[in-house]
């Protein structure tokens, strides 16, 4: 599939350093929540983006990305996609560096559109795994981290 190249997946994770998280949940059992608390956790300034919430993760929730005060570097989407072209406008005129469509959330429009605005999309792709994978936190769990050796270091 288009939009999951890993060096562009990679040059957004390194150079990335404020994640606005639209559709991040308050619910610490929702998937963006969990994704949230990892971006913050690993180093990133995670805004999140929710209208119905005030503050998540100990972050102030913006309504919209057009109210976020500072300038985002990857739009991270938790929402269905029918809301990804309206997401993705919105993107294209706050002059984010990328917008990252999570798991299932597959918008062929919004990714046009934020592609024709000179942003570099990932879609169907979860932010989380994706740090995981590139950074070398993955291979304790036992996924495939393209690295061919029996080595590990740091073990003794």
């Amino acid at each position: 599939m288009k939009y999951q190249e890993p060096q562009d997946i990679q040059r957004v994770l390194n150079t990335a350093k404020t994640v606005a998280v639209v559709g991040l949940s308050g619910n610490e059992l929702r998937a963006s929540n969990f994704v949230g608390f990892y971006l913050k956790r690993h180093g990133y300034r995670m805004i999140p983006v929710n209208p119905r919430e005030k503050e998540i993760l100990g972050e102030t929730s913006y309504p919209s990305l057009s109210d976020i005060p500072v300038k985002i570097d990857v739009v991270n989407v938790f929402r269905a996609p029918d809301a990804v072209p309206g997401i993705a406008r919105e993107a294209v005129e706050i002059g984010a560096g990328a917008l990252w469509l999570q798991f299932g959330v597959i918008s062929e429009e919004g990714a046009r559109i934020a592609e024709e605005g000179g942003l570099t999309v990932i879609m169907d792709r979860c932010m989380k795994i994706e740090h995981a994978r590139y950074m070398g936190r993955m291979h304790w769990l036992g996924f495939n981290t393209g690295r061919i050796t029996s080595v590990r270091t740091g073990i003794h």
